[in-house]
């Protein structure tokens, strides 16, 4: 069964909001919860949405080789605990992971037999920019390194098992719900 599943997409795409949304009505699909040291943002708890952690104590953790996979994005660490990862496989729970494109990619390459990965397009880089600028939570300069890395993470897409564009949040949230729900019922497979 493809136990964990992978959600990616460039900045901005609403992966957090589809997440969210998911989890909400699948509440018995476990949620991994990412490392990362960049600084949490004023409606994000520690320990809920992500670890936030020092540049010392994340580094110490890729040493002690405690991370799945990990990345340096946009000058701060994320990273998954390989040791949840292992007791979802172990225990076959369904467990969802908000990731980077090379995360997900990296998640996929180790556990092919049970990851299914979802990528989460937006319509339009226009319509990414416009996102980013009204979460108001980067600055200009920010806004313009997130969009930079949009072409290299497109590239990515045709890597995962499905797209889902996410031109309407609602149309989206069900298709990502309908996929899911297929996924626990053993009916989706991916490739």
């Amino acid at each position: 069964m493809k136990n964990i599943i992978t959600i990616s997409a460039p900045s901005g795409s609403g992966k957090t909001t589809l997440c969210k949304a998911l989890r909400k009505v699948r509440k018995d699909i476990g949620w991994s919860i990412s490392y990362t040291t960049r600084q949490k943002r004023k409606n994000e708890q520690n320990g809920v949405d992500y670890h936030f952690i020092s540049t010392k104590e994340f580094e110490d953790r890729i040493l002690k080789d405690e991370f799945a996979e990990w990345e340096n994005v946009h000058g701060n660490y994320y990273g998954t605990s390989k040791f949840i990862l292992k007791k979802a496989i172990n225990n076959n729970e369904m467990l969802l992971f908000e990731l980077d494109v090379k995360g997900a990619m990296s998640i996929k390459a180790n556990n092919p037999d049970n990851t299914y990965s979802i990528f989460i397009l937006p319509p339009s880089i226009e319509a990414l920019r416009e996102r980013l600028i009204n979460r108001e939570t980067d600055t200009m300069k920010r806004i313009e390194i997130r969009l930079k890395r949009f072409e290299e993470e497109l590239g990515y897409k045709d890597r995962f098992d499905f797209v889902i564009i996410n031109n309407n949040l609602e149309l989206a949230i069900k298709e990502l719900i309908n996929v899911v729900n297929q996924l626990k019922e053993g009916v989706l497979y991916g490739n």
